[in-house]
């Protein structure tokens, strides 16, 4: 009888090891690099630049705070939004 050989564990896990790195060059790997260029284009945003909130508000940015925008929607009309809440910025 021929003695039973047991592979190493490397070799057992090289299978999920390779799914998981595929995984992250096709999935993880560019919703991180949609993530910073977002947060870089909503940090650049500044007066007068046309955006559309997540909530479909069209408006011109008119103040820059820290964490808020004031967005002009109408004449004399304001409203204060989150960064986050910016879901398109249009061309101009």
């Amino acid at each position: 009888m021929a003695p039973e050989s047991t592979a190493s564990p490397l070799v057992q896990f090289f299978p999920f090891i390779l799914i998981f790195l595929i995984f992250y060059i096709l999935v993880i790997r560019p919703e991180k690099n949609k993530q910073r260029q977002r947060q870089s284009e909503i940090a650049a945003l500044k007066k007068n630049d046309a955006v559309v909130t997540s909530g479909g508000i069209h408006g011109t940015v008119v103040n820059v705070k820290d964490k808020t925008f004031i967005v002009r929607i109408d004449d004399n009309v304001k409203i204060e939004i989150d960064k986050e809440s910016v879901s398109t910025i249009l061309p101009k």
